[in-house]
């Protein structure tokens, strides 16, 4: 195991979150592929894993993860649960993860439009929702996206071994299901989901979990004709019916009125950063003409760049009485997430699993953020990062 990692917290970790793997080989053998996705450089495969085993190993570490029908479900709640108290995080963020492939055989794999990346690739889409600080995040949960081509054909579910129970599902309602497994099923209490829902209808998922009572700080598009966001009037909470386009009248207006400076913590260089950010309280309506959106909700505008007419970015939160300075920080705690992934978990292996079942995907993803969590814990218990240090009247720079 790499020096930088504990092995106090190594062996107490995975004693805990493996314990519901009823088997002692079975857990065993997840002791040891955590090892090596610590250890192993460049890669992570069956092989390079097995050869730093001590060789002989491959073929039961390919049991382990492709075949064992050990649930990680039970794996998965016990470290989120196990976080949550050891990290008091502030946020669940719920990032895209996009696997590019080469063939067509790796479960969920599909030529298919990528928002995120503008254009059509052969790909496997899955969700990561992951726990959230300044100091710490880690993936405690993934789903993977399978398109209709993979659920609706029995020869495809056959071989890629899908559960009976498991559907076609968007990326983004996916995600929806993840925070209500989180909430509903493993009895934590909610942070602010936030993820982003530029590409996609947000009116359904803010309900849905308007409905379940849980906060969110989601990014929308307002120029986007599936994004109906209307500014309310102060004095009757009333929609202005104006349009988003109209700079004066409609939402850049509203959202000018109220603008503040707000510093946060910029994840991806350490930096302490100044932005103008405003906020107005908004309706946000189905663009099907649907359930009339009944909840007020608040609407942050935040000017990246000085000189600019219009917000660069917009987030539209349901959080009670909120501070704009609180929402916004909440919001940009999505950086350190894409930074912890980019630093930590796709060096673990995260895109690396080259088998081709539903059931060797999600093991395999678990054992990543087992060893993901690992990494930070250990970490943090060398003390906190020098970001963390940085008293936040140093250096604060304009967005």
């Amino acid at each position: 195991m790499p020096e930088d990692h504990s092995p106090a917290i190594f062996t107490e970790f995975l004693t805990r979150t493996l314990a519901s793997i009823p088997r002692s080989d079975q857990r065993r053998w997840g002791e040891l592929y955590v090892r090596g996705l610590l250890s192993v450089d460049g890669k992570k495969t069956m092989r390079a894993l097995a050869t730093h085993a001590g060789g002989g190993v491959e073929q039961s570490l390919y049991q382990f993860i492709t075949k064992s029908p050990w649930d990680c479900v039970p794996v998965r709640r016990e470290m989120a649960r196990h976080l949550h108290l050891r990290t008091e995080p502030r946020a669940w963020v719920v990032r895209p993860l996009v696997i590019t492939k080469v063939g067509q055989h790796s479960v969920g794999v599909e030529r298919q439009f990528v928002a995120q990346l503008g254009r059509i690739v052969n790909c496997q889409q899955g969700m990561g929702l992951w726990l959230a600080s300044d100091r710490f995040s880690t993936p405690v949960d993934w789903w993977l996206a399978l398109p209709e081509c993979w659920t609706d054909e029995p020869e495809m579910r056959r071989r890629a071994s899908i559960p009976e129970h498991v559907g076609s599902c968007p990326p983004e309602q996916c995600a929806i299901g993840s925070v209500v497994r989180m909430t509903e099923e493993w009895n934590m209490p909610a942070r602010p989901v936030v993820m982003d829902l530029r590409d996609t209808a947000p009116f359904p998922l803010c309900a849905e979990l308007m409905d379940r009572q849980v906060p969110f700080v989601v990014r929308v598009d307002p120029a986007k004709s599936h994004t109906l966001v209307e500014p309310l009037r102060p004095a009757d909470r009333s929609p202005a019916h104006v349009s988003a386009a109209d700079p004066d009248g409609g939402l850049t207006g509203a959202l000018s009125r109220n603008r503040m400076p707000v510093e946060w913590l910029d994840h991806r260089t350490g930096a302490v950063r100044a932005t103008s950010v405003g906020s107005a309280r908004v309706r946000l309506r189905s663009p099907g003409g649907g359930r009339d959106g009944r909840q007020d909700l608040v609407l942050l505008g935040a000017w990246g760049k000085p000189g600019r007419r219009t917000p660069s970015e917009y987030w539209l939160s349901n959080l009670s009485r909120p501070r704009l300075g609180t929402v916004y920080r909440t919001a940009m705690l999505g950086r350190r997430v894409e930074r912890d992934q980019a630093e930590v978990s796709d060096r673990l292996g995260l895109r690396d699993f080259e088998g081709r079942s539903f059931r060797g995907w999600h093991h395999h993803m678990t054992m990543v953020s087992l060893a993901h969590a690992i990494t930070m814990l250990s970490r943090a218990d060398r003390g906190p990062a020098p970001e963390s240090s940085v008293p936040r009247s140093a250096k604060v720079s304009a967005a």
